[in-house]
């Protein structure tokens, strides 16, 4: 079994041997034994599942939280040419047959789809009619009300256990403590479970907090001295901006990726970032789930992340080729008080989730008792202001509504353009003939979208510009153009959010179904903000080992290579009380200068600086610089 796992594995994934406890686990599910994979971020999950359903006849049935990992993980079997797919949303009735079918009759390999999905009955009914091989619960950490992302639909994925009740069942995450691994046995149902659970810890990882007054100088500062690939993660879509553009005009390739741009553009700046056009990218975390760049030096934490579980899977990103790089977490004094206030001060409380929800379902016209399964677009800002909603508070119920499975919401810029010709034949014509260097794109609408001159039709903008070779803004322009010359009309509308009701609306009684949730997940919040602002503020422990205490690893061994671990080493060796020495007997120089010449952690040399000032060693002169006092 093993050799032939082996040569699946290189055949697929062109590597020779398996890391870590990859082997152990792919025997342990070719011998119908359930299991809870714990693997760091990088550590090859998906291979534990994939290698034993492509051994097996049957299909895989893989749970995923996200359509952009569904998306992802399809796109990248496909190029391997395995047979895949994936139940994503805005799937009609008719599609869903069709997809069913094809896993049921089609040879299909593997089947990805939301927990949501899971739930209906037609999907079940189908699954029950398959011959699978493998059940795959990823991110498997949303089964647990203590784990980062919470899904309540998580807690129905056992019912994969009774539509395949003779398919071995393996759980996957990377981010779990030791009571998200006892919910997850728990509400999985697994059977005997065998734990396999490799180390969390990233050694070639430096681990680093940044304490500063300026940190725009800190950063092109780490930027600097990397040589390589760059993460910059923000916590909001504009600061993703300002920061991009701040690195440009110092001179850096940057772009910047968030959940508000275009499918397209999304893949635009990933392709520049992944074929190195551009080094660095400045994003929120809607960036980096399926991301598979091996070469990334640095991840910075501009700003506090909500959880450890956040930040270590985020900096997780850097290094996974095995070289040493660094992940950052630069912050300022202020920056304490700013992550409570987005991540604690707009927790919404039942009262708050229930308005909310009584005021999305009036946004779209939606009846008591009434259930409308089309995908609504939603303008965030627009909505949260004619309710006066706080917009913070506003997006997390909307997220607790979307976990509870109340709404699907997907957090993705969506537009919607609409065209009909409304001009005689003969008119498009003489226009034709009278606006030659935009015949070409109008011709092309005109045989794409059949009964586009006797009804409004939904148009792709990006496909239009495949096939024309046209930028989009261009394609746009004519578009206006046709608009306003009467020969067509031209509706575009634009969204950051899509919302699809999943049940029918009945205000009250729809939120008191998971009301002593909500209390109970702003709990778990707290708890986890509270563990992030101690990693923060910690000033003795090694970085490694608090996090991995923090994920249940015991007797770990300090990394010797984070800033808590050569500060104390540098402070205790004196080192860099003799380096600062010798630097002002030969000339006066600011904090910023030493900072510059001295390559030593900016906190330790400040130390320094302070010490020797209350000693009265040194002093500071009328320019601000330190001199020795004689």
């Amino acid at each position: 079994m093993q050799k032939e796992a082996k040569t699946i594995l290189k055949e697929y994934w062109g590597h020779n041997n398996f890391r870590g406890s990859q082997k152990e686990v792919i025997d342990a599910i070719a011998n119908n034994e359930d299991v809870l994979a714990l693997m760091p971020t990088g550590g090859g999950k998906s291979v534990c599942y994939q290698i034993p359903a492509l051994l097996k006849d049957g299909i895989c049935i893989v749970v995923s939280p996200l359509v952009a990992l569904i998306q992802d993980q399809v796109s990248q079997l496909k190029a391997k040419d395995i047979k895949a797919l994936g139940l994503t949303g805005g799937i009609s009735f008719e599609e869903l047959n069709n997809l069913l079918d094809n896993c049921l009759y089609g040879n299909y390999k593997f089947l990805y789809l939301s927990p949501e999905r899971l739930q209906q009955s037609i999907v079940q009914e189908r699954i029950r009619e398959m011959n699978v091989n493998v059940i795959a619960i990823d991110e498997a950490h949303c089964i647990s009300q203590w784990g980062n992302d919470f899904r309540p639909a998580y807690l129905d994925c056992s019912v994969l256990k009774d539509l395949a009740p003779n398919a071995p069942m393996i759980a996957l995450t990377a981010t779990a403590t030791p009571k998200v691994v006892e919910d997850i046995v728990e509400n999985l149902r697994l059977n005997e479970a065998k734990i396999f659970k490799d180390s969390f810890s990233r050694s070639n990882i430096i681990f680093k907090v940044r304490e500063t007054e300026d940190k725009r100088y800190q950063l092109k500062k780490y930027i600097s001295a990397i040589k390589g690939n760059s993460i910059v993660y923000v916590r909001s879509r504009k600061m993703s901006v300002l920061l991009s553009e701040f690195l440009n005009k110092n001179g850096f390739k940057a772009s910047f990726f968030h959940g508000g741009i275009s499918k397209s553009e999304k893949e635009r700046r990933l392709g520049q970032w992944l074929e190195e056009k551009v080094n660095i990218m400045v994003a929120t975390n809607a960036f980096g789930m399926g991301v598979d760049k091996a070469n990334v030096r640095l991840v910075v934490h501009y700003q506090i992340p909500d959880s450890l579980e956040s930040y270590f899977q985020e900096a997780g990103r850097a290094g996974r080729d095995g070289n040493s790089s660094t992940a950052v977490l630069i912050t300022t004094k202020e920056d304490e008080d700013l992550a409570k206030k987005q991540f604690l001060s707009s927790l919404p409380d039942v009262a708050f989730v229930k308005n909310l929800y009584v005021q999305l379902n009036n946004y779209f016209q939606v009846s008591y008792g009434e259930l409308i399964t089309e995908v609504f677009a939603l303008k965030f800002n627009t909505f949260c202001k004619r309710y006066e909603f706080n917009t913070n508070m506003a997006y997390n119920a909307l997220r607790i509504l979307d976990q509870n499975s109340v709404i699907a919401l997907s957090d993705s810029f969506n537009e919607k353009t609409t065209l009909m010709f409304v001009a005689s034949k003969a008119g498009i014509f003489e226009y034709l003939k009278k606006n030659r260097k935009t015949a070409p794109i109008i011709q092309t609408i005109l045989r794409t979208y059949g009964g586009i001159t006797e009804y409004e039709t939904k148009i792709n903008i990006h496909l239009l510009s495949k096939k024309t070779g046209e930028h989009e803004k261009s394609i746009k322009k004519i578009l206006e153009q046709l608009h306003k010359d009467n020969i067509a009309e031209y509706k575009s509308t634009t969204s950051d959010l899509e919302v699809t009701f999943l049940v029918p609306r009945e205000d009250d009684r729809t939120i008191n179904l998971f009301a002593k949730k909500i209390s109970d997940i702003n709990t778990v919040k707290q708890h986890n903000m509270a563990s992030m602002l101690d990693y923060v503020k910690n000033k003795k422990v090694c970085r490694s080992v608090f996090m991995l205490k923090y994920f249940g690893e015991k007797d770990t061994e300090k990394c010797g290579t984070c800033d808590i671990c050569t500060e104390n080493e540098s402070i205790l060796s004196g080192t860099l009380k003799d380096r600062v020495f010798d630097l002002l007997k030969k000339a006066p120089h600011t904090s910023r200068q030493l900072l510059q010449t001295i390559e030593g952690e900016e906190k330790a040399v400040l130390q320094v600086l302070q010490r020797l000032l209350e000693d009265e060693l040194i002093i500071l002169n009328h320019k601000n610089e330190y001199i020795i006092n004689t």
